[in-house]
């Protein structure tokens, strides 16, 4: 029944072409797409994907905490279901590629356990992966905890299959702060000494407070105010992924979601010349990502453009202005 299900969603979605990206919904991986997505068990899918074919693995996992699309289960099982599809994604995952898994915190009667520790025992101990960044994204909104201090962060483990591995910081630089910083001493005194193409974001993704307490977001999280908000409740930002993209892909690598959800990471990839696939068993998910998708290539996307700025000096202040040397380059 479930089959039959799948093959008449399949039906319904047509091969489209869309400034000339092909876009197909398959029970399985295809080789020819630009984007391909599937209403399937992430772990019957993902097997059918060729060894070492994917640049990139991102995706933000159910928590099992008992969300509408989640059947919460013993946190031991939940465990060795991840390990089974994590084990999938290495396989698949090519030698220079990388892994990005966005978690929060599993809660139990109370307590919290952070997943972002139980998955680095899965992905180094189990899977030989190595963690090169444990990034931290901040947000303001959230549940408001009674009993604890309420939770307003998560967290993304980047992990490589090697050492050899792609990234590109010029592409996710920041503006600089103060970009009229000299050197004030050394060989290079009185030379500008920020880089100029902007510095390096680091690994706390979060808001800064202007004056006055002015809230300027840096990637905030999908609340009811936000543009690109849907039915999903756990919905993560497209910017988020944005980041990650352009950081550990290059232009026609093929970036994978597991667990896709209203595919924020397929449009993240196709906004930027990457191949996407994106798998998840929710009809109602894969219906939402397909046409957001479409929206993404008709321009007509509702979206938080990417480096929305997060703090603006007021440009009166002598750090601020653009050195003559760069000018003159």
């Amino acid at each position: 029944m479930e089959e039959k299900r799948r093959r008449k969603l399949q039906a319904e979605f047509p091969e489209i072409l869309g400034r000339n990206k092909k876009i197909i919904q398959s029970l399985y991986f295809v080789p020819e797409f630009d984007v391909l997505l599937s209403c399937n068990d992430t772990l019957a899918f993902t097997r059918t994907i060729p060894n070492e074919s994917i640049q990139l693995v991102v995706s933000s996992p159910p928590y099992n905490i008992g969300k509408p699309y989640e059947k919460k289960i013993e946190f031991r099982r939940y465990l060795e279901w991840q390990t089974n599809v994590l084990r999938e994604c290495v396989r698949i995952l090519k030698p220079e590629g990388s892994l990005c898994w966005e978690v929060g915190n599993h809660v139990n009667s109370g307590e919290v356990f952070p997943l972002d520790v139980f998955f680095y025992q899965i992905l180094k101990e189990k899977l030989g992966l190595k963690l090169r960044n444990r990034i931290i994204w901040r947000f303001e909104h959230g549940l408001h905890a009674k009993r604890r201090f309420s939770g307003r962060y998560e967290v993304i483990l980047w992990f490589t299959k090697g050492d050899e591995y792609v990234f590109n910081l010029d592409p996710v630089r920041i503006p600089q702060k103060y970009p009229g910083k000299r050197h004030y001493k050394g060989p290079h005194k009185g030379e500008p000494s920020a880089n100029p193409l902007g510095k390096n974001p680091g690994d706390i993704w979060d808001f800064l407070l202007k004056e006055w307490e002015e809230e300027v977001w840096d990637i905030p999280n999908v609340k009811a105010n936000h543009p690109e908000k849907t039915i999903h409740p756990s919905q993560f930002p497209i910017e988020l992924v944005e980041r990650l993209i352009l950081a550990l892909t290059n232009p026609d690598d093929i970036v994978f979601d597991p667990f896709m959800g209203v595919g924020s990471s397929l449009i993240a990839a196709l906004l930027h010349d990457r191949r996407a696939i994106g798998v998840d068993k929710e009809e109602v998910y894969v219906k939402i990502a397909h046409e957001r998708v479409i929206q993404a290539l008709n321009g007509t996307l509702r979206r938080r453009p990417l480096g929305k700025p997060k703090y603006e000096p007021k440009g009166t202040e002598k750090v601020t202005q653009i050195p003559l040397e760069w000018r003159r380059t």
